[in-house]
């Protein structure tokens, strides 16, 4: 059975037991504060457990793309060396939100397993829940009554707190869980231990395949538990481990999941896969990380130096870095092999086969970016392994880690070769300060949730009212670095949370006795959350809640007006624009699209001019709510990729022949009250992304004005000209005059100098030392000479220290034969600095250094002179 009818027979088999079939949820969370990437099946239906939403369906089933590279759920190191780690996962799983409970959850799944599938039933085992003695939880008797109907005694296994009871983290919904594990060992294996001594121990053929969670109870901020007023049912099998076991492979990469992306990488190298254990390793890190890569920048998340950006740009360079150095892949490769895991996921998840030249090419220019960042890195280990040095020190092997990619293991080989070695010590306590930052950066304590009043839900009235008669239904205390917020959720509120690009609304809340400042609105998956920075004295008052209207009117032009650019972009440049992000508040629009090129004035200008027509149309916005999202495609609504739809869908016309979005938005009545749009900047994001940066209303009206002052200024400054193009141009080409006499002057100063430099030098066993202390135009000059001199002088070592304008500046020039021996000018030039309060490098043959102490500068020649001796 290959994987597609693996994962058709899966779903099938519970759409046959009323389950409704759902899709993937996009692998970057948006709305989750507590996650940056969807690390579990269960991700999306957080609300339903919370309590925050009510689904529309009962029983559920998916297969949910997943990805486990940071936080709790880290598995990136592992990745490559063993057979059933992966970054980028499948998770089947079916739910039952309040409905069946563990008897069915347990029955199906051995009915799958074992008739659907066909799996040993006398290889398999099941795991539960042995009890807790500090929780006050008995062992789940339940469930094991329940597995003695198809498996003996010995093979239901006891499972600690660790493995069998599940949480969702700190706090929230948990509960004891089943495991389904299955021995996958050649019968004289088998004879040998058996499989149950094996469950839970990292055995890589003894493997769980399937978790059943019992969700039954709520675990409070004081760590205690209470129960659910419902029970549910998450499971989650690994999709690629299922694969193995029925396709009777020994590795998750054995099956034919991996396998077509292996054979090509195998074939790009011209390797044999299976035969060099290093190599290998390295074909399993590229064929696993380029599905985490591709379906990460499918969903919209760009590579980038922050946050969830961060995490996939290491994953990029981890898989390229395997390449370059196992595969010796030294052009871009990664990018070619979207195209067949494109067509490899075409039917389950369509947004990367619909996106993959986009894909590609924002690949491709990561890995052009990387490999000249690694060049670069070797470059500096070079220049460190052919010092005097015995060590690596750990700064500068965790810089290497942290900025050019260099795990530690590859540092300690490279500096191996030349007989060094590297101070891991201290690498480990960087690595530790680093950790150290980034959890203090993100240290958070979050209260329980106190109930006001009950409620079977909240409405969001914000569409049609800027305020609302509103009760306080829950609220809790939220502690960050030191700061104290309170977080509200009403009843009924008229406050935009958060969403689609779009800033939370601020305003008031007011009461007999309070009058409380909201300062933000956001949403925490579902649900709308009120900040304030403090409480009112009666919680259970009513209230009116009052949005900032000023705020929002103007929010709502930039918003509108990101539609009305959205389509003139495409109407422009051509249907492969897409909307890639977006920031609209009441200051500016920010808008990222997909665009390869950067745009010209006229194309900026033609832009402008179509935004700026469709504004004066005053067209009217004609809004859908619940529309069916397939009926909605019909109209030609634009759906954006890395989002999130519901089965039925709200869509935002401006003239159907225009611009039709799907759209939580809020936005203008009439285009007319937008009033002017203009473009402030266009730039480069990431490699095939553009920005656009736009005011419209008050913040166009005022840039005019800006404009308008700065053109008055300028026509001050030169007396007012008849012509003032003219008048600036003339200006433009006398200064490009005075600049090439002030370079040919500086020209004929530098071979003077140059020559009286040549007289300086000193031989000293062969090698020609020129020093000299003086007064430079600029630093420019200084390069030039040097390069000059080196040119002409054989073995030469030049070393100077400039005063540029009050300045110090000390500059080291060594010829390459003499680096090759040993002599670095960066190293050089970085103790010479210390004479001048200052620091600088640079490469090994010439290097720079600044600083504050200009009375430093004989002291460091001087220096940098008895390094040389």
């Amino acid at each position: 059975m290959d994987s597609k009818q693996i994962r058709a027979k899966f779903i099938s088999y519970f759409e046959g037991k009323s389950h409704k079939m759902v899709p993937s949820d996009p692998i970057v969370l948006k709305n989750d504060p507590s996650l940056m990437f969807t690390n579990a099946g269960m991700n999306q239906f957080k609300d339903f457990f919370l309590g925050n939403k009510k689904p529309d369906n009962r029983r559920v089933v998916d297969t949910q793309k997943c990805l486990r590279v940071s936080g709790k759920h880290n598995d990136l190191e592992e990745v490559g060396f063993d057979t059933y780690h992966h970054t980028m996962f499948e998770m089947l799983g079916n739910w039952s939100f309040g409905d069946y409970f563990k008897k069915e959850a347990i029955n199906w799944a051995w009915e799958l397993l074992t008739k659907e599938f066909g799996l040993p039933e006398e290889r398999m085992y099941a795991s539960i829940f042995e009890g807790d003695k500090e929780e006050n939880l008995e062992r789940d008797t339940e469930a094991f009554d329940y597995w003695k109907a198809h498996l003996p005694e010995d093979r239901i296994l006891n499972g600690s707190k660790k493995d069998n009871f599940w949480e969702m983290g700190e706090t929230g919904p948990c509960g004891p869980c089943s495991e389904i594990h299955i021995d996958l060992r050649d019968e004289s294996d088998i004879k040998k231990v058996s499989g149950r001594d094996l469950v839970n121990q990292d055995h890589p053929l003894v493997v769980e395949i399937w978790n059943l969670v019992f969700i039954q109870f709520n675990r409070k901020y004081d760590q205690s538990l209470e129960d659910l007023p419902d029970q549910h049912i998450d499971t989650g099998m690994g999709f690629e481990r299922l694969a193995m076991a029925i396709q009777g492979k020994k590795s998750n990469y054995d099956t034919d999941v991996f396998q077509p992306l292996i054979q090509w990488v195998a074939k790009r190298a011209g390797v044999s896969y299976g035969e060099d254990e290093k190599k290998d390793v390295a074909i399993r890190v590229i064929s696993d990380h380029i599905r985490a890569i591709s379906f990460t920048i499918a969903d919209g998340q760009l590579p980038s130096n922050n946050k969830a950006g961060y995490v996939i740009r290491r994953i990029l360079r981890r898989a390229v870095r395997y390449g370059y150095t196992h595969l010796n892949f030294k052009e871009p490769f990664l990018f070619e092999m979207v195209s067949l895991l494109a067509q490899q996921f075409e039917e389950t998840f369509p947004e990367l086969f619909a996106q993959k030249e986009f894909v590609s090419k924002v690949i491709k220019e990561e890995e052009i970016s990387f490999l000249r960042t690694l060049e670069n890195g070797l470059k500096k280990l070079d220049s460190i392994t052919n010092s005097v040095a015995k060590a690596v020190d750990g700064k500068m092997a965790f810089e290497l880690y942290d900025t050019f990619g260099f795990p530690l293991d590859l540092t300690s080989l490279i500096a191996r070769e030349s007989d060094m070695t590297v101070d891991e010590e201290s690498f480990k306590k960087e690595m530790a300060e680093q950790k150290k930052r980034s959890k203090a950066d993100a240290e958070k304590s979050t209260g329980d949730w106190e109930i006001v009043h009950e409620s079977e839900g909240f409405e969001f009235v914000g569409y049609q009212s800027l305020s609302s008669e509103s009760r306080i239904l829950r609220c809790r205390q939220v502690d960050t670095k030191g700061n104290k917020l309170y977080q509200f959720v009403l009843d009924r509120t008229p406050f935009y949370a958060e969403s689609g690009g779009q800033v939370g609304d601020t305003g008031i809340l007011i009461s007999e006795n309070d009058r409380i400042e909201i300062i933000d609105t956001k949403k925490e998956n579902d649900l709308t959350i009120h900040l304030t920075n403090k409480l009112p004295q009666d919680l259970s008052a009513n209230f009116k809640a009052e949005v900032n209207e000023n705020k929002r009117r103007l929010t709502e032009s930039n918003h509108s007006a990101t539609h009305l650019l959205h389509a003139a972009l495409r109407e422009v440049l051509g249907d492969h624009v897409q909307q890639k992000g977006s920031l609209v508040n009441e200051k500016i629009l920010r808008f990222d699209f997909s665009h390869f090129s950067k745009m010209s004035s006229e194309e900026l200008e033609k832009i402008e001019r179509v935004v700026n027509e469709r504004v004066r149309a005053n067209i009217p916005s004609e809004i859908k709510l619940d529309i069916p999202i397939n009926e909605a495609k019909e109209m030609g609504a634009m759906a954006l990729f890395g989002e999130k739809y519901g089965e039925t869908v709200r869509v935002v016309t401006f003239d159907p022949s225009y611009s039709v979005e799907l759209c939580g938005g809020t936005h203008v009545l009439q285009t007319g009250q937008i009033g002017l749009f203009r473009i402030v900047s266009e730039s480069s994001i990431a490699a095939g992304v553009r920005r656009i940066e736009a005011v419209t209303a008050q913040g166009a009206e005022e840039l005019m004005r800006k404009e308008v002052c700065q053109l008055d200024e300028i026509k001050e400054i030169l007396k007012h000209p008849k012509n003032l193009q003219k008048a600036i141009s003339d200006l433009i080409e006398e200064r490009t005059a005075l600049q090439k006499e002030l370079d040919a002057s500086q020209g004929e100063q530098t071979q003077h100098l140059k020559q009286e430099l040549k007289k300086l030098a000193e031989d000293l066993d062969g090698i020609h030392i020129i020093t000299y202390q003086g007064d430079f135009p600029n630093a420019d000059m200084i390069k030039k000479l040097s390069f000059e001199l080196k040119k002409e002088i054989k073995n030469l070592v030049l070393i100077i220290g400039a005063n540029i304008n009050g300045k110090p500046l000390l500059s080291v020039m060594i010829d390459e034969s003499l680096v090759d021996n040993g002599l670095n000018a960066s190293n050089i030039v970085r103790e010479m600095a210390k004479e001048i309060q200052g620091g600088g490098g640079g490469q090994p043959f010439y290097a720079t250094a600044g600083g504050k102490n200009i009375d430093g500068l004989s002291k460091a020649i001087a220096t940098g002179r008895a390094l040389i001796s």
